[in-house]
């Protein structure tokens, strides 16, 4: 069995796609459009709301984790609640960097800092809802 995570965004899946790709280094492995459905005999049901360019399922990999993606109804796509997509980075300024990009018109639950398991923590949800913790983990003492 293999557990994906699956993110829906309203419309804005090709930009969010694009952002991760280059703040990430996510690499999408497929991206389809309602478009290209049609084009591929499928019918033209694009839902209220998004476009015939609206993507209708993408997958993509961000370090080793594959993931899938799509464009949603605006009006039932909701920002994460109580999940995050959990990002480990190796030192400080690559923590920086990516908090950067990715709090640049969100939401910070908890400023990027210091804490005592981690030289760099923070929690926030990005501008297209999706939800991240970020964190450059510290070494855990050694147990007797």
């Amino acid at each position: 069995m293999k557990v994906n995570l699956y993110l829906n965004f309203p419309g804005t899946c090709a930009e969010a796609l694009a952002l991760y790709a280059r703040h990430l280094g996510a690499q999408t492995q497929m991206q389809a459009t309602y478009e290209e459905m049609a084009a591929h005999g499928g019918p033209l049901n694009v839902p209220a709301g998004l476009t015939s360019k609206s993507i209708l399922h993408a997958r993509f990999k961000i370090g080793d984790a594959l993931m899938m993606a799509s464009d949603g109804p605006p009006e039932r796509v909701q920002p994460m609640r109580s999940a995050y997509i959990t990002l480990s980075v190796n030192s400080n300024d690559e923590a920086q960097r990516i908090y950067d990009a990715l709090t640049e018109g969100g939401e910070i639950f908890m400023p990027l800092g210091e804490t005592f398991f981690a030289h760099r923590f923070g929690q926030f949800r990005d501008k297209f809802g999706i939800n991240w913790m970020l964190i450059h983990e510290k070494t855990a003492p050694e147990q007797d």
